[in-house]
């Protein structure tokens, strides 16, 4: 897809801006006053180019207006160093200038410029999801400071400039696979959260995930279960939705894809409530098949009545957002290794379902956002090498394990499932799933 769109709109912006912010230097310079008139006219004109929104054209709306701001910023960059740099030199060179007439001339070129800057500056802010929230701190904070500010404003636009590439990459490769429906499974398929989230419509749990998936042709659907409970009640829960989308669609089966806790309940509704006949694959993403030993010593060395604390406090957060029945203690004790252990023991892999697991690494804290970057060390003291929440060693279950690895930035269990909708080098999280559909779809699921 080609980003080259706009150019002359932009190139005349940058002339337009130029004859504003260096109109009596111009005038003094060519010999000849620029007519009062033409100045408004060229305002007006510089006004509506560069306040209008851009054409859709092959690129979503978000990523049109992104790459419109980071043009506009672009521009801004030059343009300031250009003016500010004819101003100095047109005050040295005129040394006849009144000082009020080069304040006057000054303040065009920051009002001018300025307006260029925050039209930019706000539509990148709008509609960049890789800036996260650091770098529109960061932004805001070194806007103050001068050379810093640049430097800062430079890395803003490396890094939307990156995500618009990436992202008109990925609708490029999904135009040409939806037309193969590379990801239309025979049977559809249903992801499952972990523990202490809800399936919301609003902020999805699974990021990006679902709508790459489904423009490949999947059909998607969610568990729906509470954010905290047992792991045998949270099975009944996948049991019941399992139920209700094969008898709503007549699908007969499902593909399960559950992450961290999720993975432990769909075990449990496949092998002990009944769901084995419509469930024709299970995928778990870095769930705790063997426990979390870091889970189990806090629970050994948190008072009771601090714990019990802390569960009534989270349970009555829980039921304003929809848990019926949550138990923050009960889900915490089905993580620890002595829990999952005597779930292994009481929970066979049932015939006829297969079985996969896929799980994630992070090289160290800072590879995680709050609270994974502060979890790491613990988990990694007690449970070895882990993606932040669960140990490595702890992830593997069923005929095949994928560890996914990346030489220059750890996945974290947030990543896995595209939390920070973060673009990490080295791990396209969309490809990712994309690529397990694609494989279930090969083996008949």
């Amino acid at each position: 897809m080609r980003l080259q769109r706009g150019k002359f709109a932009f190139f005349l912006q940058g002339i337009l801006l130029f004859l504003l912010i260096n109109s009596y230097p111009l005038s003094i310079w060519l010999g000849r006053q620029i007519p009062s008139p033409a100045l408004p006219l060229l305002g007006l004109l510089f006004l509506v180019l560069n306040l209008q929104l851009p054409p859709k054209g092959s690129l979503s709306t978000r990523l049109a207006v992104l790459e419109s701001g980071g043009r506009l910023l672009r521009l801004f960059l030059l343009t300031v160093v250009l003016g500010g740099a004819l101003w100095i030199i047109w005050v040295i060179a005129c040394p006849a200038v009144s000082a009020a007439r080069a304040v006057v001339q000054l303040l065009l070129l920051i009002f001018w410029e300025g307006i260029l800057f925050w039209n930019g500056m706000i539509r990148v802010y709008l509609t960049s999801v890789q800036l996260g929230i650091r770098w529109r701190v960061l932004g805001a904070l070194c806007g103050w400071i001068p050379l810093v500010n640049l430097w800062a404003l430079s890395r803003i636009l490396r890094i939307t400039k990156r995500e618009v590439v990436l992202e008109c990459q990925r609708l490029e490769l999904e135009r040409v696979r939806a037309a193969s429906a590379v990801c239309a499974t025979r049977y559809p398929l249903l992801l499952v959260h972990g523990v202490f989230f809800r399936d919301s419509n609003l902020i999805n749990y699974w990021g990006r995930i679902p709508a790459a998936l489904k423009r490949c042709g999947a059909q998607v659907y969610y568990g729906g279960q509470q954010s905290a409970a047992s792991v045998a009640n949270s099975g009944e829960e996948i049991a019941r939705r399992i139920r209700e989308i094969v008898e709503q669609t007549g699908c007969e089966k499902v593909n399960l894809i559950a992450h961290s806790k999720g993975g432990l309940d769909c075990r449990y509704a496949i092998s002990r409530a009944g769901a084995s006949e419509m469930v024709a694959s299970l995928t778990t993403v870095c769930t705790p098949h063997r426990g979390c030993r870091f889970a189990q010593r806090l629970l050994e060395q948190i008072p009771r009545p601090v714990q019990w604390f802390i569960a009534r406090r989270y349970n009555s957060t829980a039921k304003l957002i929809g848990d019926q029945n949550p138990d923050f203690l009960a889900a915490v004790r089905d993580l620890t290794a002595s829990g999952c252990a005597a779930f292994n023991e009481k929970t066979p892999n049932a015939p006829g379902v297969y079985y996969q697991s896929v799980g994630a690494v992070m090289k160290r804290a800072g590879n995680g956002r709050f609270p994974l970057n502060l979890t790491y060390p613990l988990v990694k003291h007690y449970d070895g090498e882990n993606d932040g929440l669960v140990a490595v060693d702890s992830m593997p279950w069923g005929a095949r394990f994928v560890l996914v690895q990346t030489k220059g930035r750890g996945v974290s269990h947030g990543d896995m499932v595209d939390l920070n909708r973060e673009n990490i080098p080295g791990f396209d999280v969309r490809e990712f799933y994309q690529q397990i559909a694609r494989d279930l779809k090969e083996r008949g699921f």
